[in-house]
């Protein structure tokens, strides 16, 4: 697939080989209803992690600080957690991280739309039109996640 070549070795790809990031609808920490479409129009960074993650509790803060950042240019960041145990240890992670950003349990089918995710931490980043844009495995970079935003946010 051909693209744009950003720091870290983090493809952007050309906006025709894009494809359609899958919606899916579910349950935020304070009972809200969270479904990707409802993003439409906007870049979204999609996190999988987990709390046991180490290079996950690295990312974590500087998702919140890069989605305060860029909320208003367009940026929305949501979280979908992959741990088995559920809110009972997700729940105090992210009170205890400030997470300011939405944050979701992954179902098995979600983790199943987006290529199997069984590797983290696990980044999409979605275009305005809700189509997959590049994926970074691993503990990304911060400035190469603001920069792949940048581009996105830029692509009106």
């Amino acid at each position: 697939m051909g693209g744009v070549l950003t720091g870290g070795g983090i493809k952007v790809r050309k906006e025709s080989g894009r494809k359609h990031a899958p919606d899916f609808e579910l349950v935020d920490a304070s009972g809200k209803t969270v479904r990707l479409s409802d993003y439409a129009g906007r870049v979204v960074l999609l996190d999988f992690w987990a709390t046991w993650c180490v290079p996950c509790r690295t990312e974590i803060p500087w998702l919140s600080e890069l989605e305060q950042k860029y909320h208003d240019a367009g940026l929305s960041v949501i979280g979908l957690s992959m741990d088995e145990d559920g809110w009972s240890v997700v729940r105090p992670f992210i009170e205890k991280l400030k997470v300011s950003y939405p944050v979701v349990i992954a179902s098995k089918r979600v983790a199943y739309l987006y290529g199997e995710v069984d590797e983290l931490p696990l980044a999409f980043f979605v275009d305005r039109n809700q189509r997959v844009a590049a994926i970074h495995l691993g503990q990304g970079r911060r400035d190469d996640f603001e920069r792949i935003v940048g581009i996105l946010l830029d692509n009106k």
